[in-house]
């Protein structure tokens, strides 16, 4: 019976180093897919903050990370986390706070944050000469609020399962139906309905009581200053 039992012990023990060793290789594996990319790591030295740092629950998904942009093209190669001046960090922070306090089922979820001027030169070419040019900022000029980590685009989201609530088109449409000034007529029309109206007024409460102000063209833009100040004291992100 001493004899069993000493086995069983012995047995046990190995089970339980080998679930421990696994654990562990899973945790390393874990670290490694987590890699922070050489543009994130610039954006960081440039005293730019992960959105998720200052509120861990917001949802991202950037996307010029994906094809299905309005370029029809992967901008970003290695960037996956969203990143903003420290300013629209802590306000992007507040923002999420106050629609947990709302509405605890849903989210925020980023869609795009500060954003390269070399990138905006890609997208600024895809639309030069084209009826959407007037959406895109140009280089030439300075380049928009993403370019110096002062805008972000941004949705309402199911908190648990990350997915979109209806917002009347997708993110990055370029035309009309995004407009945020003729709304009541756009639901008149039906081209968006009540809901999606509804949704897009509750984003824009909890956006503008943290300091942001909506793009009158993008449902989804929000800047934290004019353009104008951004030019006049700080950097666009090269």
């Amino acid at each position: 019976m001493t004899k069993n039992c000493s086995f069983f012990t012995s047995h046990s023990s190995i089970l339980i180093t080998l679930a421990l060793l696994l654990a562990h290789t899973h945790a390393c594996m874990g670290q490694e897919e987590r890699v922070v990319s050489a543009t994130a790591k610039a954006m960081a030295r440039a005293g730019y903050v992960d959105v998720t740092s200052v509120a861990p629950d917001i949802h991202v998904s950037l996307m010029y990370a994906r094809e299905d942009n309005f370029t029809g093209r992967l901008l970003y190669k290695d960037l996956r986390e969203a990143y903003l001046h420290p300013r629209a960090a802590k306000a992007l922070a507040k923002a999420q706070e106050l629609l947990k306090k709302k509405h605890p089922e849903l989210s925020l979820k980023v869609y795009d944050a500060a954003r390269p001027m070399h990138i905006q030169q890609q997208m600024w070419n895809v639309v030069k000469g084209t009826k959407q040019q007037n959406y895109v900022s140009n280089p030439r000029n300075g380049g928009g609020l993403h370019n110096y980590g002062m805008a972000v685009d941004i949705t309402l989201c199911n908190a648990a399962t990350g997915d979109t609530i209806p917002m009347g088109t997708r993110v990055d449409f370029l035309g009309p139906a995004a407009h945020t000034d003729a709304e009541g007529d756009l639901v008149r029309r039906r081209i968006i309905t009540a809901e999606a109206r509804r949704n897009r007024e509750l984003l824009r409460e909890v956006m503008h009581a943290s300091g942001f102000t909506v793009l009158r063209t993008e449902w989804w833009h929000f800047n934290l200053i004019s353009r104008a100040e951004a030019r006049r004291t700080m950097k666009p992100i090269p």
